[in-house]
């Protein structure tokens, strides 16, 4: 610009152009132009992009970059890879150089880059959404208050839901991993209310907690979290808590377990999909294709949802989680630092070996708790059988078994606590405890009728009729016959 405006200035002095040319020492066709160029101002239109002898490329390369982001970061396309992949498919045509596969490349990755003014409230397919509610259930007989995740994916408007005991870390990557199972792919984005289970927020500065940026990293999604007071920035998620309450939770659901209604609920979501959506004229499970072909693939590995924590235990074996839940190990662990892997659903007691001592059904609430395992003493007990009057399992009996098991002497009580710890290992704590009352009120106390009722219950019903078998009438007709013709 200074050289053109040397040319202006002389052009009012009234110099001509090949004076001017002269004097500035450039060409006399530049210095015309200028004289008579009459508009300055800076343009902002686009500059017409040229051809490339790339450009019968262009549209393989890009779907090999599109499908790229479905894939793990260690299977994508470099340039390289574009490159020597074009010549090895298109042999003789394909005549470009790698640089400018490389540029054009970096380019198109960086206009789909996301940036901070990415628009919150659009959504691509396969980006996600999660929060929690709450709701009563009954389970097993007891009304409860249970926390429910919900994953909503805006771009379709499905969701999926899963229920826990609380919204711990533990909880938020069990009901994500058992959601990417069952969807067989990851989501590639998903955006949190705030912190809350996950993580902590200080300001505007969120911490993850070492389990949930463990699981993060494992099935490689990346985490976004709205500003303060700003749930709207989530809107979709935070209508479908309502409408999962509203439609799953009423009247309050009677189940037998949380582990095994979570099952159900994945079915009872994709009957949902069958809705027409509000908006986009089409149903939801057709929307929701797209949302799954936009996911990731799943790791090589599932990741262990378990928090590992170090605890002391106490001169009865027992430990403390949370602050106010007590749990049992065993008797000989009394004053010894015990690991324990705290998950979702349960928690695990380990030996140092590795190996599971015990496993709880973890507990949640503000109330003090305490839980035992009943296998754990079994070993101590048969050792020490005068303890039984005192001790925690004597509790799962009814009064009358009790009473039973109170009269027995040492040596009959031994054998029956065996029998109640090897049909415990075989078929279950509370398959074998059921048996063994059939056992005390039919009076059959020996070892093989106490594990024949242990395998009835396992397999059959345990006060019904035994299922018919073979006709064995030929047999005892033979039997007869033999006995008569003999002398």
């Amino acid at each position: 610009m200074n050289q053109i405006d040397q040319i202006k200035e002389l052009q009012r002095q009234g110099y001509g152009a090949k004076e001017i040319a002269v004097r500035l020492g450039i060409d006399r066709k530049t210095t015309a132009k200028y004289m008579l160029l009459e508009d300055y101002s800076r343009s902002v239109s686009e500059r017409e992009a040229l051809p490339s002898k790339l450009d019968p490329w262009k549209t393989e390369i890009n779907g090999w970059l599109e499908e790229d982001r479905r894939m793990r970061f260690k299977q994508r396309h470099t340039a390289k890879r574009i490159h020597e992949r074009l010549v090895a498919e298109h042999p003789g045509v394909y005549d470009c150089s790698y640089p400018l596969v490389q540029r054009y490349v970096k380019a198109y990755k960086a206009e789909r880059r996301e940036v901070d003014g990415f628009l919150e409230l659009v959504w691509t397919p396969g980006e996600a959404q999660a929060d929690f509610g709450e709701a009563d259930i009954i389970e097993a007989g007891s009304k409860r208050m249970v926390k429910y995740l919900a994953l909503s994916f805006p771009a379709s408007n499905a969701a999926y839901v899963q229920v826990f005991g609380g919204e711990t870390a533990e909880c938020v990557a069990q009901g994500l991993k058992d959601i990417f199972e069952h969807l067989d792919g990851v989501s590639a984005r998903i955006v949190f209310d705030n912190a809350t289970g996950v993580g902590r927020r200080v300001r505007d500065k969120v911490s993850l907690s070492e389990l949930f940026l463990r699981f993060k990293c494992h099935y490689g999604f990346s985490v976004s979290f709205c500003n303060p007071a700003s749930g709207h920035e989530k809107g979709n998620v935070e209508n479908k808590v309502g409408y999962i309450r509203r439609n799953f939770f009423v009247p309050i659901p009677v189940i037998e377990s949380i582990e095994s209604w979570n099952k159900e609920l994945f079915a009872r979501a994709e009957q949902d999909f069958e809705r027409t959506h509000y908006k986009k004229g089409l149903s939801i499970r057709e929307l929701f294709e797209e949302d799954r072909k936009a996911l990731s693939p799943l790791p090589g590995k599932p990741f262990a949802v378990e928090r590992l924590e170090h605890v002391r235990a106490d001169g009865y074996g027992k430990f403390c989680i949370d602050g106010k839940h007590w749990y049992s190990s065993a008797p000989e662990m009394a004053h010894r630092d015990l690991v324990v892997g705290i998950g979702a659903h349960v928690l695990r007691v380990y030996r140092d070996d590795g190996a599971v001592l015990c496993t709880h059904q973890r507990i949640y609430g503000e109330e003090r708790s305490d839980s035992s395992d009943y296998l754990t003493s079994l070993d101590l007990l048969m050792k020490k059988p005068g303890a039984w009057r005192n001790c925690a399992l004597r509790a799962a009996f009814g009064e009358a078994e009790r009473k039973t098991l109170d009269g027995l002497d040492r040596s009959d009580l031994r054998h029956v606590l065996g029998a109640l710890a090897k049909n415990s290992e075989a078929f279950g704590f509370d398959i074998a405890v059921d048996s063994l009352e059939e056992a005390l009120r039919r009076g059959m106390l020996d070892n093989y009728s106490v594990q024949a009722l242990a395998a009835r219950a396992a397999f059959e019903e345990i006060a019904g009729m035994a299922t018919g078998g073979p006709d064995l009438g030929a047999y005892d007709r033979a039997f007869m016959d033999s006995a008569e013709k003999q002398p």
